[in-house]
């Protein structure tokens, strides 16, 4: 059952195997970058990107791009 939620200030429909933060940036191909990820208005250590994402959850993901 798929799961919708507010990803970064837009809806989006999350497939239903992923379950949580760190498969939700393995999908989104940023597992392997620096980012920042907030849900529900609270930051989450790195640690806890193994967070269940539930229906209607709120989260932001801020990544750092290098340039010049």
């Amino acid at each position: 059952m798929k799961k919708t939620i507010e990803l970064n200030g837009n809806s989006f429909d999350v497939p239903a195997e992923i379950e949580n933060v760190q498969a939700l940036l393995g999908h989104l191909n940023l597992a392997d970058r620096i980012v920042i990820v907030e849900m529900n208005k609270d930051i989450l250590a790195k640690e806890a990107y193994d967070k269940p994402i539930n229906d209607r959850d709120q989260i932001e993901i801020i990544h750092f791009v290098g340039g010049g």
